[in-house]
């Protein structure tokens, strides 16, 4: 029999739940009198694609994120009109150089194009006959400085002729720089930015920062141009909210237009077949644009109290126990991590994860698997690969109102039966 200071403390959890719980029931009465909506009155579902519910992140296999309903409006707009795609490069350009205090900026096919693009600019400058020569870079600058290690996106690096050179601080950096360096790539973002970033300098090599979920805070679209990073880029279907296929590049003028100049829509670039759409530059100036009135402290607000209103629901399922907190790298958001006893509860993280997948609405939650990952990037880092722990992480940003009811719902439902079948219980 459970004692008097564990009951009292599972009391205390179904009163701090039970409001949520009373928003539970009503919003299932509400789906009930009005019907759910089918699979077969959606796009999706007339091909057989299940949409889901979205508690994982802005992950791109999964679609990235959902486009602000302003750059919804804003590229059907640009879709109803003809314009030269030189002119509007070089007008959204001056206007994304006015938002964020760089030089210059374009827009890409996502932050990986903004890669290529940028070590295209760094090898090959504006030269016309350099840039029809790439990939093949004989005669031309192309070792290009890894600080950090190797990427699972660096392939962007080298199909633009990119050869990598691995560093994993800024004194192995500083010992790697000779007359064939062409570019630096990190993904740092901290304190240590500005020691690579004066390195760099001294050596005359461009930096190339990238911070592909950087936004938001909306703050790191001029932060890194005011300590003089030479480029970087964003990616416009994470947090920015903008076009799922869509990115900007910002930085120092010469290197945008040299970035311009390898890209589409000049035949005989390289990155020519990484395309940006009239419909996608409009939309991602938009998303920018929007983000500037956007009030952080609401949002955050607002994400927090999604996660906790999960919090509570599962709560009451005696063993399980929460976490709230905001990750360092990548989906940096109000994240809950819900633990239980696996062994205990006779219920892997991996089963539950796929009993919220196959339910209905299907949900996506975080753990540790990554589908989208080619698995020789692990085999061939020539590092022990150690999986992480399994956790099962919902992730704020990517929840519309009113889903993290029917995420809170089901994950008690699925953790109750599991607790239910075991023999302590």
């Amino acid at each position: 029999m459970p004692s008097f200071s564990k009951q009292r403390r599972m009391f205390v959890k179904w009163a701090a739940a039970s409001p949520v719980l009373c928003a539970v029931a009503y919003q299932q009465a509400s789906q009930q009198l009005m019907g759910a909506v089918s699979g077969s009155s959606n796009v999706y579902g007339k091909i057989g694609v299940r949409p889901f519910i979205n508690a994982r992140g802005t992950w791109t296999y999964l679609s990235g994120s959902l486009i602000l309903p302003e750059v919804r409006t804003a590229m059907e707009a640009a879709s109803r009109q003809f314009v030269d795609m030189f002119e509007l490069q070089r007008a959204v350009g001056q206007r994304l150089a006015s938002l964020s205090g760089a030089e210059s900026g374009m827009v890409t096919s996502g932050s990986a194009g903004a890669m290529a693009s940028a070590t295209a600019a760094c090898i090959a400058g504006a030269d016309p006959a350099h840039i029809w020569q790439l990939p093949d870079t004989t005669g031309l600058k192309s070792e290009v400085i890894m600080l950090g290690g190797r990427s699972a996106f660096d392939s962007a690096i080298r199909l633009a002729g990119g050869k990598l050179v691995l560093a994993h601080s800024v004194e192995e950096m500083a010992s790697a720089f000779n007359p064939q360096t062409a570019m630096v790539y990190t993904t740092w973002r901290d304190d240590k930015l500005p020691k690579a970033l004066e390195a760099a300098r001294r050596a005359q090599v461009p930096l190339l920062l990238d911070d592909a979920a950087g936004i938001p805070p909306l703050d790191n679209l001029s932060r890194y141009a005011k300590i003089g990073v030479d480029l970087y880029c964003f990616s416009g279907g994470k947090g920015l909210r903008g076009p799922q296929c869509a990115g900007v590049l910002l930085g120092k003028k010469h290197l945008i237009d040299a970035a311009l100049a390898n890209t589409n829509p000049w035949e005989g670039a390289v990155c020519r077949p990484m395309k940006a759409g009239k419909e996608e530059i409009i939309g991602m100036l938009t998303a920018i644009e929007t983000w500037q009135k956007i009030d952080m402290n609401a949002l955050n607000r607002d994400w927090n109290t999604k996660v906790r209103k999960i919090a509570k629901l599962v709560e009451t399922v005696p063993g399980v126990s929460t976490k709230i907190y905001v990750p360092e790298e990548g989906n940096s958001y109000p994240t809950l991590r819900v633990m239980w006893d696996e062994e205990g509860f006779g219920m892997t993280v991996a089963q539950c994860d796929e009993q919220l997948r196959a339910g209905n609405p299907r949900i996506e939650v975080l753990t540790n698997s990554n589908p989208s990952l080619v698995p020789a990037v692990v085999e061939g880092s020539g590092d022990k690969h150690v999986a992480p722990q399994n956790r099962l992480e919902i992730v704020s940003m990517t929840l519309q109102d009113g889903e993290e009811l029917i995420v809170g719902r089901r994950l008690r439902e699925i953790l109750s039966k599991a607790k239910s079948r075991t023999p302590s219980s």
